[in-house]
């Protein structure tokens, strides 16, 4: 299932860490830790991250397409201490699910949602504008997702899916919070699956850039009051 034995940290400070893209429920995921192939810390109630320990890799094994995997096209992870404080743009979109099985309609809506912040976007001054072109572009993905019934966390999202979607760059760890919204659809449609009527929005941020050798953990924000 993963290129490389990951650590899941479920609580780590903003933008500190580097890894893969990729997720799974906490309950497989601890089956994993049993099997002796994951490593996890205490939870928070607001993000869930999993993280690789190599660097340069795919940053999963998942191929968008077939053509995409015959071009070779796909993130990669980060390389080791990069850290996006070169903000160049960014991102926003959401996405929805409203028929199929309540397990992977998070995954399907978040998917959704990264592809709506992308796809009608165009950012060609990123091959000069970046050290290294578009292939070291770092990629920041943050979903908001409903919260799961009878608990504080936001519902299963497979990372792997939604890292998929990125034919380019290196992909930081995404960052998964309580948002979005679940909502009645007043409709219930077997043959797609459905058990009940709920349907979930995801919403999506992306932001680009690159780690300008700073050392900042954080990029710059600047404000009309100061003149730009």
């Amino acid at each position: 299932m993963f290129a490389t034995k990951p650590i899941f940290y479920f609580k780590f400070p903003r933008r500190k860490s580097i890894g893969a893209a990729v997720g799974v429920h906490r309950g497989a995921l601890l089956r994993l830790q049993a099997q002796g192939n994951v490593t996890i810390s205490p939870p928070p109630h607001h993000a869930r991250r999993l993280l690789s320990d190599e660097t340069g890799k795919a940053a999963t094994n998942e191929s968008w397409s077939e053509e995409w995997k015959r071009l070779g096209l796909g993130a990669r992870l980060p390389k080791a201490g990069s850290e996006l404080n070169q903000l160049l743009f960014v991102e926003l979109g959401f996405g929805v699910d409203q028929h199929g099985s309540p397990k992977d309609g998070a995954t399907k809506a978040a998917v959704r949602a990264v592809r709506n912040a992308i796809e009608f976007n165009s950012i060609p001054g990123a091959i000069t504008a970046i050290p290294g072109g578009r292939e070291e572009m770092l990629i920041q993905v943050k979903l908001g997702v409903p919260r799961a019934e009878d608990s504080d966390e936001p519902l299963h999202v497979d990372l792997s899916h939604v890292a998929k979607v990125f034919p380019y760059g290196r992909l930081l760890p995404i960052e998964v919070v309580v948002g979005g919204l679940s909502f009645p659809t007043g409709r219930i449609v077997q043959e797609l699956g459905d058990t009940d009527d709920i349907g979930i929005c995801v919403t999506a941020c992306i932001s680009i850039g690159f780690d300008n050798g700073s050392g900042s953990e954080s990029y710059q924000t600047f404000s009309t009051k100061d003149g730009y």
